[in-house]
């Protein structure tokens, strides 16, 4: 296990290298800087304080020079510091960070909840109406664009229902309650594409697995029938479907860009938007970052859960 962890740490760790490559390069395709965000489209600067600004920004040196200084700092544990805020970047995204990850727990609940159950009765069910549902459901899951879903959900509520979510984000903390009115519609949404996932994963999954010898051996033994499924099938299907949770809980963490501006929740997602707009360069590089290593974290995590579910999964 020792040799894996530090195999899978090194292959983790030049992922990185190209990622922070990546993400510096890419976010300077953007057009404009945050000098022209700041000086604005209609205001009148003189070619010197534009030079100014970009000097004090450190953007008048080559790229390769920004860039080793970036990772420089990377290395030391410092982040860097918001061009706009002033602010360090580690505090704003320890700040927004339990919104994020309270989004994304939520979902991922909902997804295995309602995926798992869903892929379960389809798999006893196989080729009745309530399997043909239950996929076509799960198409529908995975055709509609996040975005959409959300913004029809808020119509419909407000529309028909005249109910509206707030919009005031309140700690879970300081009341449970109003804390989960705003998180059930962001959850769902967000959830929904990856509950599809998860139930034809289990659905795929449970019917190899029901058609297996000892399956047959244990309903011809007696056991009930909810036994066999939950006890004996479903045991033995869960590093498939714990594979594509773990990857869903990754994949949730980028969509949240989106939930949380639809639903205006204080999270890493709207965070990194708003640092795009202001091209608030070391907030938006630190902060992706940080996405993709908590990524990565995640997949780390799933397959060593893999030991504690099969036992005879062994790590060279």
């Amino acid at each position: 296990m020792a040799r894996y962890l530090a195999v899978r740490l090194y292959s983790m760790a030049l992922t990185l290298v190209g990622l922070t490559v990546l993400i510096f390069l890419m976010l300077r395709l953007i057009p404009g800087t945050v000098v022209e965000q700041m000086i604005g489209a209609d205001a009148i600067a003189s070619p010197a304080m534009v030079e100014q600004l970009k000097r004090f920004f450190g953007l008048d040196q080559p790229w390769y020079v920004q860039y080793s200084r970036w990772v420089g700092h990377l290395v030391t544990g410092d982040l860097g510091t918001s061009w706009r805020t002033g602010k360090p970047v580690l505090s704003l995204i320890l700040e927004r960070l339990p919104v994020t990850i309270e989004l994304t727990l939520f979902s991922v609940a909902f997804a295995l909840v309602l995926g798992v159950a869903a892929g379960i009765v389809s798999a006893i069910r196989r080729d009745q109406a309530i399997d043909n549902v239950t996929r076509l459901s799960t198409l529908l899951g995975l055709s509609v664009p996040v975005f959409w879903q959300g913004t029809m959900l808020i119509l419909f509520l407000s529309i028909y229902l005249r109910w509206m979510p707030p919009v005031v984000w309140v700690d879970f903390f300081a009341d449970p309650r109003r804390n989960l009115t705003i998180m059930v519609l962001p959850a769902v949404c967000l959830g929904t594409a990856a509950a599809a996932n998860v139930a034809r994963t289990t659905r795929a999954c449970m019917l190899d697995v029901l058609g297996s010898e000892y399956i047959r051996t244990a309903a011809a033994k007696g056991l009930a029938s909810r036994a066999v499924v939950l006890k004996h099938a479903l045991k033995n299907a869960l590093i498939p479907i714990v594979t594509v949770a773990g990857l869903q809980m990754g994949i949730l963490l980028g969509g949240t860009v989106v939930v949380e501006e639809v639903f205006t929740l204080p999270g890493i997602g709207r965070l990194v938007l708003w640092s795009i707009y202001q091209r608030d360069y070391p907030l938006t590089q630190s902060t992706i970052l940080f996405i993709a290593v908590l990524f990565m974290a995640i997949n780390l995590a799933v397959d060593v859960l893999y030991g504690i579910l099969d036992p005879r999964i062994r790590y060279g």
